[in-house]
């Protein structure tokens, strides 16, 4: 068995606490790149200044090779290398220092630093990638006036791209060609981008609201060019949404976006040059989902958006990362929910984060939204950071309300243009702007886990008022047993039980100490509670309202999120008496769902497809399973499996009608999105229900399909079940789209995720099929990472699962550990479950932990799993 505490003595832990300014400062730096996939020659000039103390220069590094080293012009000799990285020592406060190393974009598996990608060479700097590709003091708060100059064969890579602004190019004899770009704004090492290749454009312009015009463009294979439409139209959305909404103006005169196949994040937010993994990018109906189109409209504004809240104020250091991050991702959903249902985009948000944040919150990598260690940084690259972080920046703009918040991030952006900044610089700003104490709200920030609201009420018909009475704690997570009771804004309302009306306005009320009783007048009958209203707060309310008050709120609140939580609720409570007792009373989802069903489209403003869609889904097994004290996959896929065949049953009129295909043509609007929503729904239901009829009419929709959407959605249908047609559309999907790998994605994710018994062995058999690879992303996300989703496969009693996952980690590993890590969660929640399946869960990581030359990367996640 591993000794991890042995074990946990090797890595290197970096503490918050530990931060000290850097010892130098690099104001300017010059970078000129020989580019060569297999042999790339990098100089740097740095111009350094002393900062703090009388060290030496200290210049991280990470796998190149030293060619020479010059001080003030002059070669030196005086030069170490301790580890990975290079030390100079220095006389006095100034000098000009110069580099030149080599490196092989093309044997970078890691896809961090310079590597090669589809024939072409990027980067990908955040973390700490720049130290892959020179010698520089990598951390966020070095912040440099960057000028690149790159060189290359002209034919292989006519494109030459980097940060800022283009100055020159040129070409050279050999057949070679350059071209030099200059960005005027300070930046952080990891904000630096380059890309060389055979590149085509979709180019357009955007004026600024000073009357500025920017060139933009979007670099694709020339192939690929039609399907940048929908990502550039986007983007001109967001520069002129975060010029309303925040007064940010962009400041270059090219905006460029370059899409890659392989790449491990989502997108970059370089300054002037992002870089995207191009499933952010392509889109068009045949191959794109609504979804995807969605996706990508809100990655190209969060990467626009941090052009502002990222590059010209980012991060101090890296414990500081939800600063940029959270921030952007608030600031992302709130551009998303003015391009559509706003309605429809919180549920959408807070779905994401029961099913990624909560759980992250309730394991053994549990963490702070500003953390307070870490080994390897790319492993804090969270939920945590980014959707409760946003959760964050929401709640204080609840608490200032909207001209004290865009007062607040005025300031901020006028009092930190230019600097590396802090999460508490963050709320001082909002703090001063909006005339408030957030002294206790910075409890959020250090303190992980999420808090639970116990809530109950009271009606006093002697004097028609009534009472609200909350509690609120915090479980223990790892390292912080003792919690403190947080600043909640809860907004709640009341109705009338009897009538269904309004009894009172909407109130926030700032719930802060362990308990609290809040006092309602005018209460004239029985009083139903409708609280938390639009989640105004990241906790888990614990509620005494019944079943028929929440069928009750289901039909009658009028806020949106308020009547669909009530609606899942109702679910829920369903599910777990269903997966706990073995038996539960169908009959107030059903009535409620029906309910639902008859209110779309009424007169009267009734609810739009989209909304009822949402609202008429059951819970996921995994969000079932994190309501109950032990978790039993069978017991729940049973229970939710019976609740969706009585629905199924009980409504198939509803469904069969909601599944008639449409005549109108695809179009991207609100109401197209919700009609093909709500149909795949509708499909789902019906297949569940038993009906003979479904696969056909599931395949008939796949067949006749003109878009992703209704095509993808009708697939997942037949993958589900086991019908003849169900191999029969899979072979025409995959012929279909076989030379399309963000399709074929779809292809292998549809196949992880089904409920099938067979779903391991089918895993299992495609991981060995031609198209599968562990060296792209994306590919391994498709198949590995979305079987480790799927609550029941995944946990098959025998450990075949949490092995297939284990071997899979452990070579990808050896490729690339970022994307290892991130897959590694799944196995980490095994004290979940019963004996036996903990005890296979937990073989496999401490496998994984005592595999010989494991990263740091993995063997953080995997130590910390076993002893959380």
């Amino acid at each position: 068995m591993l000794d991890v505490q042995t074990a946990l003595a090797t890595p290197v832990v970096h503490r918050r606490d530990a931060y000290r300014p850097p010892e130098w400062l690099v104001p300017a730096v010059s970078l000129d790149f020989a580019l060569d996939p297999a042999a790339t020659r990098v100089r740097a000039r740095m111009e350094v200044a002393r900062n703090a103390a009388a060290g030496p220069l200290r210049l991280d590094g990470a796998g190149q090779r030293p060619l020479a080293v010059l001080v003030d012009g002059v070669a030196t000799d005086d030069w170490r290398m301790e580890g990975d990285g290079l030390v100079i020592p220095l006389p006095g406060d100034a000098h000009v220092v110069e580099t030149e190393v080599e490196i092989a974009p093309d044997r970078n598996t890691q896809l961090m630093g310079l590597y090669a990608s589809g024939g072409n060479l990027c980067t990908q700097c955040e973390a700490e990638g720049f130290r892959r590709i020179t010698f520089f003091p990598d951390r966020p708060d070095v912040l440099s006036v960057y000028r690149v100059r790159m060189t290359a064969e002209a034919t292989r890579f006519p494109i030459l791209l980097a940060n800022g602004d283009p100055v020159a190019q040129g070409t050279l004899d050999g057949g070679r060609h350059w071209a030099e770009w200059h960005d005027p704004f300070p930046k952080p090492s990891y904000l630096f981008a380059l890309v060389a290749g055979d590149l085509a454009a979709n180019r357009d312009s955007f004026t600024t609201a000073s009357g500025r015009e920017v060139a933009l463009a979007i670099w694709v294979r020339e192939a690929d060019l039609p399907r940048t439409v929908h990502a550039l139209d986007a983007l001109k959305l967001a520069m002129a949404w975060d010029e309303r909404v925040y007064g940010r103006e962009y400041d270059l005169d090219v905006f460029n976006i370059v899409a890659v196949d392989d790449f491990n994040f989502g997108a970059m937010e370089n300054k002037g040059l992002n870089i995207f993994n191009s499933r952010y990018i392509l889109a068009d109906p045949d191959t794109a989902t609504d979804y995807d189109y969605d996706a990508i409209a809100a990655v190209v504004a969060h990467e626009y958006f941090h052009n502002w809240s990222g590059d010209r104020i980012t991060c101090r250091d890296w414990f500081q990362l939800s600063l940029k991050e959270g921030f952007t991702v608030y600031r992302d959903q709130g551009f998303s929910a003015d391009q559509g249902s706003a309605a429809v985009k919180r549920i959408e948000d807070v779905r994401g984060l029961r099913a990624a944040q909560f759980p992250e919150d309730a394991g053994p990598l549990a963490h702070p939204v500003r953390p307070d260690s870490y080994q390897e940084i790319s492993n804090f690259y969270t939920a945590t950071i980014y959707n409760k972080g946003a959760e964050l920046i929401r709640m204080m703009a609840a608490i200032l309300g909207p001209p004290g918040f865009r007062a607040g991030t005025d300031l901020y952006f006028d009092r930190h243009d230019g600097q590396a900044a802090t999460c508490e610089q963050f709320v001082a700003c909002m703090e001063q702007a909006g005339g408030v104490d957030l002294d206790r709200f910075r409890r959020w920030y250090g303190q992980a886990g999420t808090p639970r609201v116990s809530v109950a009420v009271e009606h006093r018909e002697a004097d028609a008022s009534a009472i609200v009475r909350l509690a609120q704690r915090t479980l223990p997570t790892p390292g912080q047993p003792d919690k403190l009771p947080l600043v909640l804004p809860l907004r709640m309302k009341l109705f009338g039980a009897g009538t269904g009306a309004a009894l009172t306005d909407e109130r926030l009320v700032l719930f802060e100490e362990s308990t609290a009783e809040i006092a309602f007048a005018g209460v004239t009958e029985r009083p139903v509670l409708s609280i938390n209203r639009g989640f105004s707060a990241p906790v888990i309310i614990e509620s005494d309202r019944s079943a028929a008050d929440l069928a009750f709120l289901s039909a009658h609140d009028d806020d949106p999120f308020a009547r669909y939580e009530a609606m899942q609720q109702l679910m829920l409570d369903t599910l777990v008496a269903g997966a706990v007792e073995g038996r539960a009373d169908h009959g107030a989802v059903i009535e409620a769902v029906a309910n639902t069903l008859a209110d779309m489209g009424s007169q009267g403003g009734g609810l739009d497809p989209a909304f009822v869609a949402e609202a008429v889904l059951l819970p996921s097994e995994s969000f079932v399973g994190d309501q109950i004290a032990t978790v039993d996959p069978e017991a729940i896929f049973r229970a939710r499996e019976a609740l969706r065949r009585d629905i199924g049953r009980r409504l198939d009129a509803r469904w069969r009608a909601a599944c008639t295909p449409s005549d109108a043509a695809y179009a991207y609007t609100p109401e197209g999105k919700g009609t093909r929503r709500l149909r795949s729904v509708a499909l789902g239901y019906l297949a569940a229900s038993g009906a003979p009829d479904a696969a056909a009419i599931a395949f008939r929709q796949f067949e006749g399909a003109d878009n992703m959407t209704d095509r993808q959605g009708a697939l997942s249908v037949l993958a589900a079940g086991t019908s003849e047609l169900r191999e029969a559309a899979l072979d025409i999907f995959y012929n279909r789209h076989a030379d399309n790998a963000l399709v074929l994605d779809k292809w292998f994710q549809t196949q992880a995720l089904s409920p099938r018994d067979d779903t391991g062995d089918q895993v299992r058999a495609l991981s060995e099929h031609p198209d599968f690879t562990l060296a792209n992303p994306n590919r391994a996300r498709s198949l590995v990472g979305a079987f480790g989703v799927n609550q029941r496969a995944f946990n098959a009693p025998d450990g075949a699962g949490y092995r297939f996952l284990a071997d899979q980690l452990i070579a990808l590993d050896r490729l690339n550990p970022q994307t290892a890590a991130k897959l590694l969660p799944p196995l980490a929640r095994w004290r979940r479950f019963d004996e036996g399946r903990a005890a296979l869960m937990r073989g496999e990581l401490e496998r994984i932990a005592g595999t010989p030359g494991l990263s740091k990367d993995v063997f953080e996640q995997a130590s910390k799993s076993l002893e959380g």
